[in-house]
């Protein structure tokens, strides 16, 4: 045989090994999105920095822990890693786009932009994220992290996870593309948007001449992960744009006029999101532990009752997700409490079957028909199928 005509033969075998590999992804795509339902409505509450051990039974937690029996319990749910935004991003991304803090934004600035463009800049002494977008290598998630707000005493364990090409959009973009749409909820957001806010009591922000004693921490950027991606910035997208990320008077009003989004991301406010901070920096309520798991309780009920008693709750397939998003301050393990509840499938399911972040992200896409995401991608990134299964 020639070497040409075995050449040849090579490229067509490789061609076709390529062609019959993308079929099978495709195939594998098609029988997960049948395996999860068609979601019509998906309502996603992220809380705050504790870990399931400290949720889970806690006397001041009554309504969380009886929902979780009443829905459905993740008992074996990790973070991925540390600090809150990186797991804000990885929520609604698949990945941490290489930021490895919680700083703010860089608004509006693209001459920084280099590949994912997320966080090289700050890693050398810039304050500021500069717009994520393109494509590039995310960061490795460590096994374990110190250094998680300045406060862990003792080490925390992650399950590493090894950086990969990563593509810097979120699940907003690909439900726009599909003709679907999204809103960012963010309590105590000030009434003229999110645009260069970084903190916010409501109406002071971070740009306001404020008392010497400082502006409550109330709103914080770091818990709006769209706000970080510059085609979001931007808004040159119809529906993907800042105008997406409103206050939470908006998520009542449209829940009582049945006009949520597809796809609703929830965040209360550093207080009622069990985040607690100093009593200076968010009241005396959420100044201690004890308050401030209740004050998250509180947040939980009032928004699960008003979700439940609106009228796209009744139509359609829908689900409510409220997702911890990091286990912070101690050397327990990255466990997190995650609830699934929906109006169509199975109650009362407690599933010990291993999930992270991504896989929320995956089987969210599942039930809208997209295509998984960065590291929803992963072949050992489970769908939550017993959780969102139908009866």
């Amino acid at each position: 045989m020639s070497k040409f005509k075995f050449t040849a033969i090579a490229l067509a075998l490789s061609a076709t090994a390529f062609a019959s590999s993308a079929m099978a992804a495709d195939d594998q795509r098609d029988h997960d999105k049948q395996s999860i339902p068609h979601l019509d409505h998906v309502f996603v509450v992220v809380m705050e920095n504790h870990a399931y051990s400290q949720i889970m039974g806690n006397s001041s937690a009554p309504f969380i822990t009886s929902y979780a029996k009443q829905a459905n319990l993740a008992t074996n749910y990790f973070a991925v890693g540390h600090p809150s935004l990186t797991n804000y991003l990885e929520i609604v991304g698949g990945s941490n786009f290489d930021v490895v803090n919680d700083n703010s934004p860089d608004w509006h600035n693209l001459t920084c932009t280099s590949g994912l463009a997320a966080s090289r800049p700050q890693l050398e002494g810039s304050p500021v994220i500069c717009p994520i977008a393109g494509a590039g290598m995310d960061a490795a998630t460590p096994a374990v992290d110190t250094t998680n707000e300045g406060t862990a005493a003792e080490p925390i364990y992650n399950t590493p996870v090894a950086p990969a090409y990563t593509q810097g959009k979120t699940i907003a973009e690909q439900l726009v593309e599909a003709g679907l749409s999204w809103k960012s909820y963010q309590e105590d957001l000030p009434p003229f948007g999110a645009d260069g806010v970084n903190s916010s009591d409501g109406l002071l922000t971070n740009a306001t001449p404020a008392p010497a004693s400082g502006i409550p921490l109330l709103y914080a950027v770091k818990h709006n992960p769209f706000a970080y991606f510059a085609s979001v910035q931007s808004g040159d997208v119809e529906g993907l744009s800042l105008k997406n990320v409103v206050g939470f008077e908006h998520l009542y009003q449209d829940l009582a006029a049945n006009t949520v989004p597809n796809y609703s991301f929830i965040v209360p406010n550093q207080c009622h999101d069990q985040h607690g901070r100093s009593a200076s920096e968010v009241g005396p309520g959420c100044s201690t532990d004890a308050g401030t798991i209740a004050q998250g309780d509180a947040a939980v009920k009032q928004l699960v009752t008003s979700i439940k008693a609106s009228p796209a709750w009744k139509h359609g397939n829908n689900a409510i997700v409220v997702v911890w998003d990091e286990n912070d301050y101690s050397s327990l393990p990255n466990q997190v409490v995650t609830i699934v509840d929906t109006n169509y499938g199975v109650h009362g399911v407690s599933s010990n079957v291993g999930y992270t972040h991504f896989s929320l992200l995956k089987t969210i896409e599942a039930g809208f028909g997209l295509d998984y995401l960065n590291h929803a991608a992963d072949k050992n990134v489970v769908l939550m199928k017993d959780l969102f299964a139908a009866h």
